[in-house]
C-alpha cells in the first residue's frame, strides 16, 4: 500500500495524493454515473499521531469527511468525493501548523481512497478511518524580509527558530506593506521569494525581498457612477486630500464621510492601476444612491402619559448636492391621565461638507403646542449652525436661535423671548444605539439664552452618561446604568421658562412615577419645575431562548429649587420588569413599573416602546 508522503523541494511540491485525488473524483463520477446505491457510513475514526491536541483539532476541522457526515451526506458518492479533497485540506492544515513532512492516508473498508478503481467504486462504505502521521514540526530557520521600514512589526512568529506556519509568511509580507503604504509607497509590491525546506534537520528558510516603488502623492477622486449627486459636490464631502502624500487610512475616512451622508447605499474606493503624472495617485469611486424619499412612523404608549404617535419625512438629496431635509412630527398624550395633548412639528436641513469635509451647515425650524401637568405652552423657534464629526465616536454642534413662548401657568400668563446659542456634544462608544452590549455615551448639552422685552438671561446645562457591560461569556447579561444631571444657571424659577425647567417621573425618567410628577411645590396644589435635575437608573438584561429577553430596572429622580444640587430638594424612586423582543429595527420594550418612595405616584405603570430604555 502507498501513502501521501508530503515533501518540499525551494518552492515546488512533489506530491503523489495529486493523482489519487483526481482517481478519487473520477470514483465520484463514475459512480452517480452508475447508479450506485445510497447507503448510510457507519463509523468515521480520525488516527493522529502524538498527543497534540490542537493538530489533530486542524484535521478534523479541515476534513471534508467530517463535514459530510455533520450534514448526514454519507452515500457512497459523498464520501468518497470528500475523500479525494480531504488528502489537500488535511496537508494544507498540516502546513499552516508547520508540518512538512506528514504521511496521510485514507481507509475507506481498509482500501486507501485514491486508489480505488474508478470504474468499479465499492456498492457500500461501512468504515472509513483517516490516519495522519504528522512527522517533526519544522522551525523557520531564516525568516527575512527586506527592505523594512524602521520600527516594523512583524509577526511573532516569524523568526528564526519559531514554527514555520505556512501562513506566517504571508502575515509577515502584509504587515510591511502596510507600513510601507502608510509611509506613502502605495505600489509596494513583493519582488522576489525564495523558501527552502531541510528536512533532514526540519528547518525551513524564508527571504523575502519587496519592491517599495516611489512616494506616492493623492491625484483626483474620480466618480464612475450615476449617482445624482454633483460631482464637485461628491469630491467636497469625500474631502481626498489631493497633492498629499499618499496613506491608506485616508481612504477609509474618504468612505466613511461619504456613507454617513445617508445619501449614498453602497460606497466603493478602487486606486487606479497605474501612477499619473508626478506619481500621483488617482482613486475611484463607485457609488449607488439611496431611494431619494423616506417616511415613516411610530408609537409609543405609557399607562397615564397615553400614546404618543410620531412620524417624518425625508429628503437624502434635496438640491443635488447630498443636502438632507427631515420634515417630522408628533402628538403625545391621547387618552392621557397626567396632562392633556401636545403637538410637535418641526423640521431641519442638513447640508454636508459646508466648512470642511467633516463640518455641516444645518438650519431648523419648530412649532410646539404642549401642555402639561403644571404648565400650557405655545412656542416657535429658528435656529442656525454648525455640527462637526470629529471621529467615528465623538461629534458636536454650535449653533445660534431665535425662541417665543407663550405660557400659562402657576405664574399667570407670560411670554418670553430668548436669543440662544445652543451647543452639543457627544461621546458615543457604544457597540449598538438600539441594544448595546458593553462600551459607554456621554451627552453634553449646554444653552446660554439671553432674554428680551423682560426675560431674564441665563443658561441651561444637561449631562447624560450611560454605560454597559456583560457579565458572562456568552454575553446572555448585560448591566446597564445611567446617570443625568441638570441645571439651570442666572434666572429664578419664577423668571424662566416652564420648559427649560426639570421634571422627574416617566419614561425617560423614573419608571412607576407618572410623567412630570415631581417638580417643585410653590404652594396650593401648584407646582413648576426645579433648577436642578439628578436621575439614576440601573438595568440588568437577560437574554433568554430565541428572541426573548427579560430586564429588571431600578430609577430614581431628584427635583430641587437651587441650580445645583444641595439635598433640599425631593426624591422618588421606582421599580419594575420588562419584556424584551430583538426584531431588526431593535428590540420591542414592554415594562412594567411601581413607585417605590416619595408623594408622587401610586399603582404601576406600563411602558411600550421600540429599542432598550437607555
Amino acid at each position: 500500500m502507498q501513502s501521501s508522503h508530503i515533501f518540499w523541494e525551494g518552492d515546488r511540491v512533489n506530491s503523489p495524493w495529486r493523482k489519487r485525488r483526481q482517481a478519487g473524483v473520477l470514483a465520484f463520477v463514475c459512480a452517480v454515473s452508475s447508479g450506485a446505491p445510497i447507503l448510510a457510513l457507519d463509523s468515521l475514526r480520525f488516527d493522529v499521531r502524538g498527543e497534540n491536541a490542537s493538530l489533530r483539532a486542524a484535521i478534523i476541522g479541515a476534513s471534508q469527511i467530517q463535514a459530510a457526515t455533520n450534514d448526514n451526506r454519507t452515500s457512497t458518492q459523498d464520501i468518497l468525493a470528500a475523500a479525494g479533497s480531504d488528502y489537500s485540506r488535511i496537508v494544507g492544515a498540516l502546513y499552516a501548523q508547520g508540518y512538512y513532512g506528514a504521511v496521510v492516508r485514507i481507509l475507506i473498508d481498509g482500501r486507501e481512497a485514491a486508489l480505488i478503481p474508478p470504474l468499479s467504486p465499492p456498492k457500500h462504505v461501512s468504515n472509513v478511518v483517516v490516519s495522519v502521521d504528522p512527522g517533526r514540526v519544522f522551525r523557520f530557520g531564516k525568516a527575512q524580509i527586506t527592505p523594512l521600514v524602521r520600527g516594523t512589526k512583524l509577526p511573532a512568529g516569524f523568526a528564526s527558530g519559531q514554527i514555520a506556519g505556512s501562513g506566517l509568511a504571508t502575515e509577515a509580507v502584509a504587515a510591511a506593506a502596510k507600513q510601507w503604504q502608510r509611509a506613502g509607497y502605495a505600489k509596494v509590491r513583493l519582488a522576489d521569494q525564495s523558501f527552502t525546506a531541510d528536512h533532514a534537520a526540519n528547518l525551513l528558510s524564508a527571504t523575502i525581498r519587496l519592491a517599495p516603488g516611489p512616494v506616492v502623492t493623492f491625484g483626483q477622486l474620480q466618480p464612475i457612477s450615476g449617482s445624482t449627486v454633483r460631482t464637485d459636490r461628491i469630491r467636497e464631502i469625500a474631502g481626498l486630500p489631493v497633492g498629499k502624500k499618499y496613506t491608506p487610512d485616508v481612504l477609509d475616512t474618504v468612505a466613511e464621510r461619504l456613507r454617513r451622508t445617508g445619501t449614498f447605499r453602497s460606497v466603493r474606493l478602487s486606486e487606479a492601476e497605474k501612477l499619473g503624472p508626478g506619481n500621483t495617485l488617482d482613486i475611484a469611486v463607485d457609488i449607488a444612491d439611496e431611494k431619494p424619499r423616506r417616511f415613516g412612523v411610530g408609537g409609543e404608549v405609557a399607562s397615564t402619559e397615553g400614546l404618543t404617535v410620531s412620524s417624518f419625512w425625508l429628503h437624502r438629496n434635496l438640491l443635488g448636492g447630498a443636502e438632507r431635509l427631515r420634515v417630522e412630527g408628533e402628538v403625545a398624550g391621547i387618552g392621557g391621565q397626567s396632562s392633556g395633548i401636545d403637538y410637535k412639528l418641526g423640521a431641519r436641513f442638513d447640508r454636508p461638507a459646508s466648512f470642511g469635509p467633516d463640518t455641516a451647515f444645518y438650519a431648523s425650524g419648530r412649532i410646539e403646542k404642549l401642555d402639561e401637568p403644571s404648565y400650557q405652552s405655545s412656542k416657535a423657534g429658528i435656529e442656525i449652525g454648525a455640527s462637526r464629526i470629529f471621529s467615528k465616536q465623538v461629534s458636536g454642534e454650535i449653533g445660534f436661535g431665535l425662541n417665543y413662548a407663550r405660557i400659562t401657568d402657576a405664574f399667570g400668563r407670560r411670554e418670553f423671548t430668548y436669543l440662544t446659542m445652543p451647543t452639543r456634544a457627544t461621546w458615543d462608544y457604544r457597540d449598538s444605539k438600539l441594544n448595546a452590549t458593553k462600551g459607554y455615551y456621554f451627552h453634553l448639552d449646554g444653552m446660554p439664552y439671553v432674554g428680551f422685552n423682560g426675560s431674564a438671561s441665563g443658561a441651561r446645562l444637561a449631562f447624560d452618561a450611560r454605560s454597559y457591560r456583560t457579565l458572562d461569556a456568552a454575553g446572555k447579561l448585560v448591566a446597564a446604568a445611567r446617570f443625568q444631571l441638570g441645571a439651570v444657571l442666572g434666572s429664578d424659577i419664577n423668571s424662566t421658562q416652564p420648559d427649560l425647567l426639570f421634571f422627574s417621573g416617566g419614561g425617560g425618567t423614573v419608571r412607576g412615577q407618572p410623567y412630570k410628577a415631581l417638580g417643585v411645590d410653590l404652594g396650593g396644589g401648584n407646582t413648576t419645575g426645579g433648577r436642578s435635575f439628578v436621575g439614576l437608573s440601573v438595568e440588568l438584561r437577560a437574554k433568554l431562548k430565541g428572541k426573548w429577553g427579560v430586564v429588571g430596572f431600578a430609577d430614581a429622580g431628584y427635583i430641587g429649587r437651587e441650580s445645583l444640587y444641595d439635598g433640599s430638594g425631593n426624591w422618588h424612586t421606582g421599580a419594575g420588569v420588562g419584556l424584551r423582543y430583538e426584531t431588526g429595527l431593535g428590540p420591542i420594550r414592554l415594562d412594567a413599573a411601581i413607585p417605590l418612595d416619595g408623594k408622587t405616584g401610586k399603582g404601576f405603570q406600563v411602558y411600550v416602546g421600540i429599542g432598550q430604555s437607555f
